[in-house]
């Protein structure tokens, strides 16, 4: 209606195909005209490694949404898979990357679209639109898809979650609130994507360094001590791993149970190299119990209190 009145009224208004010319032919298949060396690479790299993180994200939260909405499941790798090879297959057809929009995926939805049968019609219909009714489509008044993506936005956005800034964690409003003010203000996705994912790493690091405990228990005699660890050793929790342990107490042997723990990093590795060091400076023989096999691994790899010549490494550190 609104591309008819103003074609009716002649009005002077940017128009789709002021913005570029629409394709008339179906893609065919062609090598990209750029040089292939490492200047070319050095270019599109930035760009692309952007494009592939917010796309790959907003897929992954498509899917999640769509799973919850459909009560049906889906597998995550299989949709990274499918949309990794055919963003690679369409830049040798002249086409752009693309991911999963949940905007158009939730208005599908509530529109009643729920199978494989709606995804094919919205491709076959976009696909007539661009090469089969181009001239028709170029006539269409920006302003009147300005007013289509405002609708969207207005529909799909969930107004309820201002409400629940109050009830939600924290850190999680404070997540979503840093992502839409970096969006906003930079107007660059792939920016407010990262500081979403980097404030998220830094809470989720915190949260999980407060879910340790360390108890001890000492044998009648009190020459045998044990010490249970519970929780994750890494470089968030590695100071309070430190702290937890009394070395000056006379000892003959500590026994450190780690078999409700696990090592991660070499931050924590290097804790326990001190923790080591400091009870047989005190005379005390150290036996460590408990690791799981990925722990094992790790400290085999690292840890220099079991190595030749390990205690003259961490003596100079």
């Amino acid at each position: 209606m609104l591309t008819f009145i103003v074609q009716g009224f002649e009005l002077d208004l940017r128009m789709v195909g002021d913005m570029g010319t629409l394709p008339d032919s179906l893609p065919i298949f062609l090598l990209p005209d750029v040089p292939l060396n490492y200047e070319t690479l050095e270019i599109i790299a930035p760009t692309a490694f952007a494009i592939a993180i917010v796309g790959l994200l907003e897929s992954l939260m498509t899917a999640s949404i769509v799973d919850e909405l459909t009560d049906t499941s889906s597998d995550k790798n299989r949709e990274c898979v499918g949309q990794g090879l055919s963003n690679f297959v369409t830049g040798f057809m002249g086409g752009m990357a693309g991911c999963a929009m949940i905007g158009q995926s939730v208005i599908n939805i509530k529109s009643g679209g729920r199978g494989r049968l709606s995804t094919f019609c919205a491709g076959v219909f976009l696909l007539a639109l661009c090469v089969g009714l181009g001239p028709w489509v170029e006539q269409i008044p920006m302003a009147a898809l300005v007013a289509i993506m405002i609708m969207v936005s207005i529909g799909t956005f969930s107004w309820q979650s201002m409400a629940d800034l109050r009830k939600h964690p924290r850190s999680s409003s404070v997540v979503m609130l840093a992502t839409v003010v970096t969006v906003v203000t930079t107007h660059n996705l792939a920016f407010g994507v990262l500081v979403g994912v980097l404030l998220s790493g830094i809470f989720f690091a915190g949260k999980i360094a407060q879910i340790f405990r360390l108890t001890s228990t000492a044998s009648s005699d009190g020459r045998y001590r044990t010490y249970v660890v519970e929780g994750q050793v890494f470089f968030a929790s590695a100071d309070k791993f430190l702290q937890s342990f009394d070395f000056k107490e006379a000892l003959e042997k500590v026994t450190i149970d780690l078999s409700k723990a696990h090592i991660w990093d070499i931050s924590s590795v290097s804790a326990l190299d001190t923790v080591v060091m400091k009870f047989r400076r005190e005379g005390a023989e150290v036996e460590i119990i408990g690791l799981n096999e990925a722990s094992e691994t790790i400290l085999d790899e690292l840890a220099l209190h079991d190595k030749p010549g390990g205690i003259e490494k961490l003596m100079s550190n």
